[in-house]
């Protein structure tokens, strides 16, 4: 038997969500605004980048059912109110991939006969970004800066990556990856006389420090890392050879925090050593 289509299981979803909204439906469901499922997105938000980061294709199917269930929701709530329904969402999207993809697609939306030059990825986005501007601009949408796009809202450190790739897209960018790291020798002297003249300018360390990681932001951009990832893996890491540590010490009778700061490092390296050897989760292994 033929399975349904995406369409008509995404019009299943549609359906079940109009019939929670529905009077007689769920009392919580009824009750949620579209500021109140602001904590819901963001929640399934990260779900969804903790079973990417984990290569969890299991949980990736269930965390990508949940992210499409926040969207339909908040389209019911905002088509309740006579402003857009999940449908309009749908034909705005799949309109701008159309408009922004000329090398790909014809203006009416059907796969260009014969490819055309073939296009680097940078300059991909650059036309992307171009492409936004004369959007924005048609729109009536006056922006005095290419770096208006980037959310306000953005973790911080995702949103210094995306202004440095944003500033990257009209040339104001350095040259190469170790001209960033001489940038973050340079902050990071000027971070250690803050730190000594404190007294003085206790402000100066913390914007000496924005400036540090900012410059981390930029080489991770340089080195094509996406921070964010970089530093939800480096904390995942640390938790794992830190609970092996508390283990440890729970196995030999003693509490961590009794153990001086030697002792501890002892741990510490017999933990690396013990998760060093134990291969990570990947897609193949999920």
């Amino acid at each position: 038997m033929t399975s349904p289509s995406a369409g008509t299981r995404f019009d299943d979803l549609v359906r079940i969500m109009r019939a929670l909204r529905a009077p007689g439906g769920c009392p919580w469901d009824l009750e949620q605004t579209l500021q109140s499922l602001r904590p819901f997105v963001l929640e399934e938000t990260y779900e969804l980048l903790d079973a990417l980061d984990r290569g969890d294709l299991t949980s990736l199917r269930e965390e990508l059912g949940d992210f499409l269930y926040e969207a339909v929701f908040l389209a019911q709530i905002a088509e309740e109110a006579g402003h857009f329904s999940i449908g309009d969402a749908l034909d705005g999207i799949a309109t701008k991939l159309v408009r922004r993809h000329p090398h790909v697609f014809t203006p009416d939306g059907m796969p260009l006969a014969q490819a055309g030059p073939g296009l680097s990825s940078d300059e991909v986005v650059r036309r992307w970004e171009d492409l936004k501007a004369a959007e924005r601009g048609v729109e009536g949408r006056v922006e005095t800066s290419i770096l208006s796009g980037v959310p306000k809202t953005l973790p911080a450190l995702l949103r210094a990556y995306e202004t440095c790739a944003r500033a990257a897209t009209v040339g104001f960018d350095w040259a190469t990856a170790t001209d960033v790291l001489d940038k973050m020798d340079e902050e990071l002297r000027e971070l250690r006389v803050a730190v000594r003249e404190r007294d003085r300018d206790p402000q100066a360390v913390e914007d000496e420090l924005g400036d540090l990681l900012f410059a981390f932001a930029n080489y991770a951009r340089k080195l094509q890392v996406e921070p964010e990832a970089a530093l939800r893996r480096a904390a995942d890491k640390f938790q794992t050879r830190f609970a092996a540590m508390e283990r440890m010490a729970a196995a030999d009778g003693v509490a961590l925090k009794t153990l001086t700061l030697d002792q501890q490092n002892q741990l510490w390296l017999r933990a690396k050593a013990d998760t060093a050897a134990t291969p990570p989760l990947t897609q193949e292994t999920a």
